[in-house]
């Protein structure tokens, strides 16, 4: 058998799917792994290059191989896509990462440590209860809406539904219970939010990057904690190639020398985007003449609030692969 050089595993949860290739690319490895016998059977290999779809998962995988010397790169899964052959099985995938990998200017991400992955986690359980919390509300206004009481958003609609519900003698009483437990599942999630939300507020205060990203205007605790945590501002060239990361530029379809710009492309990690939107339409709500910048004042003039709110979240996210890049504060621009 030639010399492997380098391993694509296709993971999950309890079968490892490996796909082995020499110096000149030709397949020489094929075979299935038990979860148990990974460890195993790389210790007993030579330091050589081990290739896994970023995930999760891949991280921790990524930590072990290089504890074992190996070589290890993460290729995000949309790279890998287009390799995959007619006929997609668990070989089929691991060859397509291999083939990926041997692409020399294919983009990779970098092995997180175990403490970053820690840090991180508390903000993807947030954002797990702020949806369950949501589903929750959505429910007891929907239910409480077919007895006719239809309340504001908020959690002072909450209260006053369930009030209202409450003191109605028209609603059954199975219905005011079963609206009192959607209340009560409701008032549990909030005191968990609040938890979490103080934990992540201290988290924030006690990181230096963090504060620095806070003081950008639409950015809060939370997005400038969410951005240090999750993103590796190393990997990226340019403000731009950070923005179009985030899927905040235009999606292209040029051809014939013809540029042809759609919508955004809304690629990339949909929390951050959302969190940037979200802040840049807080700023566009308050924007005013003397408040915020020219550039803002101009845009508002010629554009929607709406197409505004999103190049200005692209412009907060140049702002922040600047200051993250060069290590300075954020300077504010000059008012209209």
């Amino acid at each position: 058998m030639n010399e492997i050089t380098r391993i694509a595993i296709d993971t999950s949860k309890s079968v490892f799917t490996l796909h082995g290739t020499d110096a000149d690319g030709r397949a020489v490895l094929r075979r299935n792994l038990r979860r148990q016998d990974m460890v195993p059977f790389f210790a007993r290999r030579g330091p050589m290059e081990v290739v896994l779809e970023a995930c999760g998962g891949s991280h921790h995988w990524g930590r072990v191989l290089a504890g074992l010397g190996h070589k290890v790169r993460l290729i995000p899964p949309q790279y890998v896509k287009p390799f995959v052959k007619r006929g997609k099985n668990d070989r089929n995938d691991a060859q397509a990462i291999s083939e990926a990998a041997a692409r020399p200017d294919m983009r990779e991400v970098t092995v997180k440590s175990a403490d970053q992955q820690a840090k991180a986690m508390l903000l993807s359980v947030r954002e797990l209860l702020v949806r369950q919390r949501t589903q929750l509300v959505n429910a007891l206004r929907g239910h409480a809406a077919e007895f006719g009481h239809v309340s504001r958003l908020g959690g002072a609609g909450v209260a006053t539904v369930l009030s209202d519900v409450a003191a109605d003698a028209e609603v059954p009483t199975p219905a005011k219970d079963a609206l009192a437990l959607l209340g009560e599942e409701i008032g549990r999630l909030e005191a968990k939010l609040a938890g979490i939300d103080a934990k992540l507020v201290a988290q924030h205060k006690q990181t230096p990057t963090s504060r620095m990203l806070a003081e950008v205007p639409g950015i809060g605790p939370i997005g400038a904690l969410s951005l240090v945590l999750r993103v590796d501002f190393t990997q990226f060239k340019s403000g731009r190639h950070f923005a179009s990361w985030l899927g905040l530029t235009p999606r292209e379809h040029s051809t014939g020398g013809k540029t042809r710009l759609g919508g955004i492309s809304r690629a990339g990690d949909e929390r951050l985007r959302q969190l940037l939107v979200l802040g840049a339409t807080a700023v566009v709500r308050g924007a005013r003449p003397g408040k915020a910048s020219a550039w803002l004042i101009a845009l508002l003039a010629r554009r929607p609030r709406k197409l505004a709110a999103v190049a200005l979240a692209n412009k907060m996210a140049r702002i922040v692969w600047a200051m993250m890049t060069s290590g300075e504060a954020y300077r504010q621009p000059a008012t209209a």
